[in-house]
């Protein structure tokens, strides 16, 4: 096997391995949990240090109309400062929604969002999905090769399910999707 093969092998093997670690505190995530709700944060804050706001967008991917109540992201540190993003955010059966918000501190309390913040890099949104289904479970490094980073957190979502009055509150990873701008 060449060289560059068993380095990539080893990289994603690594890479796995942190992915895995990431995801075990402060709270655990159900393996492979697969939630008929999936949504993206988005601020233009992120990009220009202002102080505008934070819009929510979720898809019901479900056949009963679902109110999304809360997503609370918790320091992995310190899991007694948290932010929690009150929503009460109704979702028709099968369709998309959203909502805007007054600007909240998302960045805090994960040490790879800390890091890569500090570098070169622009937070593109937070989601429960990847932009790429075939980078689920790889957290791309941080080479010249590529220009999207990933980092993984814990959050607790809460919603309900309105036709059957079932309520979920469960524990999930999301994904803070960096970007680094090109070279011109």
């Amino acid at each position: 096997m060449p060289k560059a093969s068993i380095a990539i092998l080893l990289a994603l093997s690594a890479a796995t391995q942190a992915f895995a670690q990431d995801l075990s505190a402060p709270f655990s995530v159900t393996p492979e949990a697969d939630y008929p709700l999936k949504y993206a944060i988005y601020s233009s804050a992120w990009g220009t240090r202002s102080d505008a706001g934070l819009r929510l967008v979720a898809q019901n991917l479900s056949d009963h109309e679902i109110i999304l109540e809360s997503v609370l992201f918790q320091d992995e540190e310190d899991p007694q400062i948290e932010t929690q993003l009150a929503l009460d955010m109704t979702i028709a059966p099968n369709a998309w929604a959203e909502k805007e918000l007054s600007y909240v501190d998302l960045l805090f309390g994960n040490e790879c969002i800390g890091l890569t913040m500090n570098q070169d890099w622009k937070l593109v949104e937070i989601s429960n999905y990847t932009l790429n289904p075939s980078v689920r479970g790889l957290i791309i490094e941080d080479t010249d090769s590529f220009r999207i980073y990933q980092c993984v957190r814990n959050v607790r979502v809460s919603w309900m399910d309105t036709e059957t009055g079932e309520k979920s509150d469960y524990t999930e990873w999301v994904m803070y999707h960096f970007e680094r701008p090109r070279p011109y």
